[in-house]
């Protein structure tokens, strides 16, 4: 996993239109990077429906905001559509960002084991660096959170 002051990973990816998107073009901007394990499960809705229910907030702020995780476009577009999410999720099906950003790895769910992403958000600077972590995220609440470190 990243650390605060590390730089962050530049990185392309297609967001849930199919569109690219490329981290270091959006230098001089805050950037909320949450990684998620997958669409339309309940953490992950939970997680999501709170970032767009605060969503005028995070307007104010200035920061743009971007879900990540390793599903295909197809499910991200999905899944956007049916919670009315206004912000864009990144597809990363082959796990590459997930690996250079640590939150690819064994995960273990009701005693199973699979290789998946971990829920970790990044809070990145106007200058591409970490400015904060959460490495253990609990989605119900996780947009306050977010919005009170970019308030600091």
């Amino acid at each position: 996993m990243l650390n605060v002051g590390d730089p962050a990973p530049d990185f392309t990816l297609q967001n849930d239109a199919g569109e690219e998107v490329t981290l270091s073009s959006l230098r001089g901007t805050p950037v909320i990077l949450y990684w998620y394990p997958r669409d339309d499960t309940p953490g992950c809705t939970t997680e999501a429906c709170g970032i767009r229910d605060a969503w005028g907030e995070f307007q104010r702020a200035g920061a743009v905001v971007f879900g990540a995780s390793a599903d295909s476009v197809k499910s991200h577009a999905t899944f956007k559509a049916k919670y009315d999410l206004p912000f864009s999720l990144l597809a990363d099906p082959e796990h590459q960002v997930a690996e250079q950003y640590g939150v690819w790895g064994e995960q273990t769910v009701m005693g199973n084991t699979f290789m998946g992403v971990s829920r970790v958000t990044y809070l990145i600077d106007e200058n591409g660096v970490i400015k904060q972590v959460w490495p253990k995220v609990e989605p119900e609440g996780h947009a306050d959170e977010i919005l009170a470190a970019l308030k600091q």
